[in-house]
């Protein structure tokens, strides 16, 4: 449930006191899906309201976070300084931690099971972390010390970066286009400029090209919007060819991060997730990191489809360091293929939940006052959690003719 962790569900499987048949002969239950949150969303108190409307679950949790990173970092998420927050190697830690508290307050002030209630997981870059959580694919501690560590390699990596190009800026930025033609044309003459298919492999003249000087579609986020990822200069030089060449105007938007994201620039964390991830969990003793199977399916950021396996999960997770973050194509699989029609975001900000509830159909049967966004609720404060869960139990048993 970007970052965003987020959970789909088949309600046919709900384990929830409405359960009943279907009165249609052709009725197909509706789904629900949890999303969680990418880096961005994260604000100094974004913890504060759920630690003042649920203190007894809460505060251990707290205690938890700054246990397992030897530091305090609910201090910094409480009093900031902002500065000091946004750096990557907080803002990470520190988004996750805040999606899964908002979950653990779902699950022991509400009853609210993931297992028994969700038929999918998913999250946007670094919310395929907590997605991982909710699934029970990752404990709550290993994945806390993961995600530190890969922020703290991303980080030093960011800053060798703008070192080897002479201090010159390093980051993303948005493309938006009018319409999905329109990107699909886009993004092809992107593939040629860096080099690659028309499917994003690398062709033979890409695979020379220094790291520093590559540019990689970080995420397609939707159907007319994409993410560029690596040095600014290089993407500016991109932009004005496609408006030069390629009769291209696109509207061009620099993200506020300062890290270059799922370019080939972030190799060393990939490395170093490979090296976490063939140990043992920290938190169980001798046992393999990732819990195989988990309690329901987890869409991969890079192959926009369910893990098969633990070593498939441990590769894929690893690669989205330098890989395109496919958001547009798990949400369609959820929509299209799997009937996913009720989506669940938690954590902070709203930025994931806008991105799914453009690119889905509107449910069908069910009232624009109960869904919304959609087909998509967010939970990112305390005040609305027994409204959204209300609508959730009254939805339970909605169904499409």
């Amino acid at each position: 449930m970007p970052p965003d962790c987020r959970l789909a569900r088949r309600l046919v499987r709900a384990a929830a006191p409405h359960r009943g048949t279907c009165p249609h002969a052709r009725c197909r239950p509706l789904s629900t899906h949890p999303a969680q949150r990418r880096q961005g969303v994260q604000r100094v108190g974004m913890m504060q309201a759920w630690l003042d409307a649920f203190p007894r679950t809460v505060a251990p949790i707290i205690d938890e976070i700054d246990d397992t990173l030897n530091f305090r970092l609910s201090r910094l998420i409480s009093d900031g300084p902002n500065a000091t927050l946004t750096a990557t190697e907080n803002a990470q830690p520190a988004i996750m931690a805040t999606s899964v508290l908002i979950l653990h307050v779902l699950q022991a002030e509400f009853g609210f099971q993931p297992q028994h209630r969700v038929d999918f997981t998913l999250g946007h870059s670094l919310g395929e972390f907590a997605a991982l959580v909710a699934g029970g694919y990752l404990s709550f501690t290993d994945a806390l010390r993961m995600v530190r560590r890969r922020a703290e390699v991303m980080a030093r990596c960011s800053k060798e970066a703008s070192a080897a190009i002479g201090g010159g800026e390093v980051g993303m930025v948005a493309i938006v286009c009018e319409n999905e033609e329109r990107m699909r044309a886009l993004t092809d003459m992107v593939y040629d400029f860096l080099g690659m298919g028309s499917d994003g492999s690398k062709t033979d003249s890409a695979e020379d090209v220094p790291a520093v000087d590559k540019v990689l579609i970080a995420n397609i986020n939707s159907k007319n919007q994409i993410v560029l990822s690596g040095s600014i200069e290089r993407i500016t030089t991109l932009l004005t060819h496609l408006r030069q060449f390629g009769g291209h105007d696109p509207r061009a938007v620099r993200l506020k991060a300062d890290s270059p994201f799922h370019s080939p620039l972030m190799k060393p964390a990939e490395e170093e997730m490979k090296r976490i991830l063939a140990g043992p969990s920290e938190s169980a003793g001798d046992r393999d990191i990732v819990t195989w199977p988990g309690h329901m399916p987890c869409v991969s950021n890079v192959t926009a489809r369910p893990f098969k396996s633990r070593a498939e999960l441990k590769d894929l997770l690893a690669r989205q360091c330098v890989e395109t973050v496919d958001w547009w194509g798990s949400v369609r699989y959820l929509d299209k293929e799997e009937k996913v029609r009720r989506w669940l975001g938690i954590g902070p900000g709203k930025v994931g939940r806008n991105l799914v509830g453009k690119g889905i159909d509107a449910p069908r049967g069910l009232s624009s006052g109960t869904v919304k966004g959609g087909g998509v609720w967010g939970i990112d404060d305390p005040r609305h959690v027994e409204e959204i869960m209300k609508a959730l139990d009254e939805t339970e048993q909605a169904y499409e003719d």
